[in-house]
């Protein structure tokens, strides 16, 4: 089953948020204008306005003030990718050039920019402190992981305590804060907003692992870009950190990284082939899979009906996505 038939009856709500997201990243500018739309045409799941209108349901659910957490939400996380895009040096994404190899990297570091002020500038449209407080707490934290993958680039000397850091921030975060974000614009009870809050979390972590294990599983098509580039890019992820515990592996992946300026694929290909037969795929996803058990648990704290259950196909679809 396609993700999107999970959540079809959700299917009109969407196609208004879809519009109004395009409509608030259009610019007089010509450039931010192009390299804007240039993203949000290329696609993507627009899994967080759909986690914001599921945890709507749990209170007074209307579609005006969803709709502002949902447009500024998928804005963030659009302009996160612009970002990430330049610091890992991206030439494609889902398959089409990268905003910064079209133009180059401060076109690109001010069309992010530029997108995370029209996040802002949206969200405002929300008379509530506290939303906008949350979405200012998980903008910090975002920086804060999107430096933290900067300074830990080609650096083998780090542990599980933080790359699980490192993805809280990048990934989960903001998938939590769109089910906090979407209970509180709908005035949920409090102890739903908290339920929603851990699923997001718990499927956030999840959801970034097995991003992690597709860089490796996947094909080039699935993927947009070619298998092994988070490697290749200098981010070691969670197979390669359980791959790190043999020390042959580890001497040999140091060796690389002294030149890493002049790394390329077929270098690393043998890393890569390694990596998928010693054990480190099967061992991250069953770190995935503690996650999701987590996730299914606390959706035990909400009360039974159609919301609930898509909650769970999107977390059951997640566990299992090869792509």
């Amino acid at each position: 089953m396609k993700l999107a038939m999970i959540y079809s009856f959700l299917k009109n709500d969407l196609a208004v948020i879809e519009e109004a997201v395009n409509e608030t990243i259009q610019s007089e500018n010509p450039v931010l204008r192009e390299a804007s739309s240039q993203l949000l045409q290329a696609g993507g799941k627009r899994i967080r306005p759909v986690f914001v209108l599921l945890a709507g349901k749990f209170g007074d659910y209307d579609l005006e003030r969803m709709k502002a957490v949902a447009v500024s939400l998928e804005l963030i996380h659009t302009a996160s990718l612009v970002h990430d895009d330049v610091i890992d040096e991206a030439e494609v994404r889902r398959g089409q050039p990268t905003i910064k190899s079209r133009w180059d990297n401060r076109i690109a570091m001010y069309t992010g920019d530029y997108i995370f002020a029209r996040s802002l500038e949206n969200m405002s449209m929300l008379d509530n402190p506290r939303a906008h407080q949350t979405l200012a707490k998980t903008m910090v934290e975002l920086c804060l992981g999107e430096i933290e993958q900067i300074r830990d680039k080609y650096n083998t000397d780090q542990n599980l305590r933080s790359y699980l850091r490192r993805i809280k921030r990048k990934t989960a975060l903001l998938i939590a804060s769109s089910c906090r974000l979407g209970a509180i614009a709908s005035d949920a009870w409090p102890e739903y907003e908290r339920a929603l809050w851990a699923y997001g979390y718990y499927v956030g972590m999840s959801y970034q692992i097995i991003d992690d294990v597709l860089d490796f599983t996947a094909s080039e098509k699935e993927l947009g870009k070619p298998a092994g580039s988070d490697l290749l890019q200098g981010n070691i992820t969670l197979p390669v950190l359980y791959s790190m515990q043999d020390a042959a592996f580890k001497q040999k992946l140091d060796e690389l990284f002294e030149d890493k300026e002049n790394l390329t694929h077929e270098q690393i290909e043998p890393l890569i082939e390694t990596i998928k037969t010693n054990g480190s795929i099967e061992k991250s996803l069953a770190f995935s899979d503690r996650y999701l058990k987590k996730a299914y648990a606390s959706l035990d704290r909400l009360p039974p009906g159609r919301s609930k259950q898509t909650l769970k196909g999107i977390a059951k679809y997640i566990g299992k996505r090869k792509a």
